[in-house]
């Protein structure tokens, strides 16, 4: 028996709903507030909804999966292409719910909320280390301003940044010269939350197995390996690790017609948090490993260094969606394979 299907247009107080009858074809649309929104869900046999991967969505997924639903949220690019006309709540709704019957549209996992808390630190630990960077260049650019200027790096701010204050003491106003000192400082506080949140993260890989189970890959240190399973939600809904990494953006975009594909640069599709991080952690194994793998020194040999640092990030993303998927532990020496 086929499940109905539900197109839900998620907004902060009122929801769009738009759901076609199967049997005689009835079109039904029409808004929900907030508060009765569950309990418009609550007493109907299992179904299909459909949302976008939006703020909030998360949540009322997890929410209309305990009543037994079967939820699939969509990428806002897959939606888009189904809303024809003037852009509304009534036309995102019925796009959703067109959306969401496509066989070849990739759902964004409904992660628990163990794994979006974890998501959530990774978040502000970014947000931190953007302000001190901030902060840093700001106070750089404020200094030369006065003749000052100072090397590249935080080490090198921190060593100059007391003579520079006590020379321009003498010739700026005191009230300027307390300012710059107290920004000074508002670095350390940055430090201290950023290191903060990573000893949380800590704690979390160390009890979690799936973390630690990725984590002895070279390459895949603390933040790599939380964000990677917060990320990924579960694992066996990818058919392989190539369509993870593919998932990440790390697998080449195609262009072509009339049967001739031109394969280019890599999509940089999905996640780029993520992404980010496995490309710097392969960047750190070619640029540290004492004694790189033998697939490492062959494709060097042929490929400029960044193009082998996107294919380690590549295969990265494939052993851990292995690990994961068949509950593996990690094996330097593991040959992969082919069924015959």
């Amino acid at each position: 028996m086929k499940h109905s299907v539900y197109g839900v247009d998620v907004a902060k107080r009122v929801f769009q709903v738009h759901c076609v009858d199967m049997e005689t074809g009835e079109i039904t649309s029409k808004q929900i507030k907030r508060a009765g929104f569950l309990e418009h869900f609550v007493n109907r046999a299992p179904c299909l909804i459909g949302m976008e991967a939006c703020g909030g969505a998360q949540h009322w997924a997890r929410r209309l999966m305990e009543m037994g639903h079967q939820v699939k949220l969509m990428p806002g690019k897959a939606v888009k292409a189904f809303v024809h006309g003037n852009k509304n709540d009534v036309a995102d709704a019925r796009a959703i719910w067109m959306a969401v019957q496509q066989p070849g549209v990739k759902a964004v996992a409904v992660k628990t909320e163990a794994q979006q808390a974890v998501l959530a630190l990774h978040r502000m630990r970014q947000q931190l280390v953007k302000f001190r960077t901030m902060q840093s260049n700001g106070l750089r650019g404020l200094l030369t301003e006065y003749g000052e200027v100072m090397a590249v790096g935080r080490a090198a701010l921190d060593r100059a940044m007391s003579d520079v204050l006590a020379r321009l003491s003498d010739r700026l106003p005191a009230v300027l010269i307390d300012t710059l000192r107290e920004q000074w400082g508002m670095l350390e506080k940055l430090d201290q939350q950023i290191a903060a949140i990573e000893q949380r993260l800590s704690a979390w890989l160390k009890q979690d197995k799936a973390c630690k189970t990725i984590a002895e890959i070279p390459g895949v240190g603390l933040l790599t390996a939380t964000a990677a399973v917060a990320t990924m939600g579960d694992a066996k809904a990818f058919k392989s690790g190539r369509e993870f990494a593919a998932w990440l953006g790390l697998a080449p975009g195609q262009t072509g017609t009339g049967g001739r594909v031109r394969l280019l640069g890599i999509s940089k599709r999905g996640d780029t948090y993520l992404r980010t991080l496995l490309i710097h952690g392969a960047r750190a194994v070619l640029t540290h490993a004492k004694e790189p793998s033998a697939w490492v020194q062959e494709i060097s040999k042929r490929r400029p260094p960044n193009v082998v640092t996107v294919a380690l990030a590549n295969k990265m993303a494939r052993t851990i969606w292995a690990l994961l998927a068949h509950d593996r532990q990690y094996e330097r020496s593991y040959v992969s394979v082919k069924p015959a």
